[in-house]
């Protein structure tokens, strides 16, 4: 099938999520840009796995300002940016990506989300048990539990790092190793 023929996929990007679970439970420090994901290559991931051409949606809290740079960066990879704004005590981000995902509930697609975050299980369950694909990326061992009971209801889930590849150096991650995947030379 060519890429007119497959069915959307919409890709949800919690960049905030993402980059405070990088800082604050990985790295122990605010991230330096060539520690930040390689955006594209969740586009990339989402295209190789469902086929298509992917629709990412770039979730942005912009209250304080818009980060043209960054937005204008996204644009060239491909993602439409999503610039939010409101008052400091809602989180608009989980707003608009949860409204957005209620919109989807009524609209053919598979749908990736990229977030750890429970927020949005709610909105993601209705998704589940139809014919589209519906898939999480995230840092496995940071995901909600909460994941865990749609995973068993075909929810397709996939670790940033080892699965999509988004960064360009290995970042120092302790997780569970299943034993087909243990390599030794990483420890010696």
């Amino acid at each position: 099938m060519d890429d007119n023929t497959q069915p959307t996929s919409y890709l949800l990007v919690d960049g905030e999520n993402i980059d405070a679970t990088l800082g604050t439970s990985i790295l122990g420090r605010r991230p330096e840009p060539q520690e930040r994901p390689r955006w594209d290559r969740l586009l990339a991931f989402t295209r190789e796995k469902w086929g298509g051409s992917p629709r990412g949606l770039f979730f942005l809290n912009a209250s304080s300002g818009m980060p043209m740079s960054f937005v204008q960066a996204l644009r060239a990879i491909g993602y439409v940016p999503v610039p939010l704004s409101g008052p400091p005590d809602e989180k608009i981000v989980d707003i608009a990506i949860q409204r957005t995902l209620q919109s989807l509930a009524e609209r053919d697609g598979d749908v990736m989300l990229v977030s750890h975050d429970g927020d949005f299980l709610e909105d993601l369950e209705p998704l589940l048990g139809t014919e589209r694909r519906v898939g999480v990326i995230a840092f496995a061992e940071f995901r909600n539990h909460g994941f865990t009971p749609l995973i068993e209801q075909g929810l397709e889930s996939f670790d940033l790092e080892y699965d999509v590849h988004a960064f360009t150096s290995m970042l120092p991650r302790l997780r569970v190793i299943p034993i087909e995947e243990f390599d030794p030379t990483g420890f010696l």
